[in-house]
């Protein structure tokens, strides 16, 4: 197949997987916040499956040039919940709690595809792509959530678990998402002048060292998992996944 086929598959497959896992990792939060008791997240038409509720398009726009975005945040009024502390805690996990057991299940299903599927031209190689892409770009949105940044999960799982209020939250708080941009635009940056040729520039990819770090290891006991279930060594996985 031609390279421009195989690039165009790869992005039809790799936006549908974003949607996917943005909408499911959103979703998450309102309902969880909704169980708690707070209605907010209904009242904004949060409590839904359609993506483009759920869509920033800075975060998406970010998504597609890096690799590393996010979506519109959920309204929440932490008032509502019937156990304030709990609420908030459960609510901020919930997104990447969602993202990880996605990775889990969509793993399989790129083994499956790998494995199994006959090489049937086009359609095998879209299956190939978007059953790896869920699994990735899942794994990969859970860890980059977990960056204690505004206005990231991880700043609200910090908020929820902090009773303080301190000068490190506060700064968190007020410079976390331009600091998340800036990390972002260097990303970019080093990903760019490797795609030209500067390999060099890798080691100075900030976010990537972490992405690559966490996703390695966060990601190491659904390989083990599904390694063992269909005969595939985890190290092999490993080299052609990392």
């Amino acid at each position: 197949m031609p390279e421009i086929g195989d690039y165009v598959i790869q992005l039809v497959a790799s936006l549908l997987a974003v949607t996917v896992v943005l909408t499911v990792h959103e979703f998450s939060h309102a309902l969880v916040a909704y169980r708690c008791g707070d209605p907010t997240p209904k009242w904004n038409g949060r409590l839904s499956l359609n993506p483009f509720r759920h869509f920033d398009w800075t975060g998406l726009l970010c998504f597609a040039l890096v690799g590393f975005g996010w979506a519109k945040p959920v309204p929440i009024n932490p008032q509502n919940f019937k156990k304030y502390r709990l609420g908030l805690g459960l609510t901020a996990s919930a997104g990447v709690i969602a993202n990880y057991l996605m990775a889990f299940v969509f793993f399989p299903l790129f083994l499956v595809v790998w494995l199994y599927m006959p090489y049937v031209v086009v359609l095998y190689e879209f299956l190939l792509y978007l059953t790896l892409y869920l699994y990735a770009r899942s794994l990969s949105f859970c860890v980059f959530n977990l960056l204690p940044l505004y206005p990231l999960d991880g700043f609200r799982i910090v908020d929820a678990l902090n009773k303080r209020r301190g000068k490190v939250f506060r700064f968190l708080r007020e410079y976390g998402y331009w600091i998340l941009l800036g990390l972002i635009a260097e990303s970019f940056l080093c990903n760019l002048f490797v795609r030209f040729g500067v390999g060099i520039m890798d080691y100075f990819n900030i976010l990537g060292w972490i992405m690559r770090f966490a996703t390695r290891y966060l990601g190491f006991p659904i390989l083990a998992v599904w390694g063992k279930a269909f005969g595939v060594p985890v190290k092999y996985m490993w080299s052609m996944l990392w």
